[in-house]
């Protein structure tokens, strides 16, 4: 159905691909979906069991709003139900919830979308990244994007990550022998978003790897 409507947004269904995040379903850190256009990473999707609403603002349970608290710090995210749609531009509405006339489950072909369907679509798909203004507008998009890291490593830590297990061992042993899971996973994460900032203000390509730069 996504492909259907990029297309009626004025996207070639060719170039708007989702990548899906089965695999890591037990981390609340990750949405269901990642989308790029034209192979370029523009935002994620996430879908909840219909009836549940697309305003995470308004989620009762305990999982959806701890996952709300995180998935926010995301630039551009779509909730879905199936029933109704919304964008989330950092936690804040773009625009409105959109609402089918129908439900999912039980309409059939009696199921109805709004024409503002389309525009709420065309403007995830056309969303475009905007470099910080001023050392304030950095530092909070850092860390907003540092945090999700940070819980991210936590959720792997507790998984018995054997990768990230390992690397916290060398941590500890070069660096902060008493450092906890929690303490390492913050350091870690501050460690990678700097580094990240840094390639990026010394103009440092990161395509091939870290390990060709």
């Amino acid at each position: 159905m996504f492909q259907e409507l990029a297309d009626l947004a004025g996207n070639r269904p060719s170039t708007v691909t989702l990548i899906g995040e089965t695999a890591l379903t037990a981390l609340s850190t990750r949405p269901d979906y990642a989308v790029t256009n034209r192979k370029g990473l523009i935002g994620f999707i996430e879908i909840k069991a219909p009836g549940k609403g697309a305003d995470p603002r308004k989620f009762t349970e305990d999982h959806d709003k701890k996952q709300w608290r995180k998935l926010k710090c995301l630039p551009n995210l779509l909730y879905t139900d199936g029933n109704a749609f919304s964008v989330w531009n950092n936690g804040e509405l773009s625009g409105k919830v959109i609402k089918l006339d129908g439900d999912v489950e039980t309409s059939g072909k009696s199921l109805r979308a709004p024409q503002d369907l389309v525009g709420l679509v065309a403007s995830f798909l056309s969303w475009n990244p905007f470099p910080p203004r001023t050392a304030k507008e950095l530092a909070e998009i850092s860390a907003r994007l540092c945090r999700l890291l940070r819980d991210e490593v936590m959720e792997e830590l507790r998984r018995d990550n054997a990768s990230l297990e390992a690397l916290a061992k060398e941590w500890r042993d070069l660096l902060f022998p008493e450092a906890t899971d929690a303490q390492f996973a913050d350091g870690y994460a501050q460690a990678v978003t700097f580094g990240i900032l840094m390639a990026k203000a010394r103009n440092i390509s990161l395509a091939n790897g870290i390990g060709h730069a």
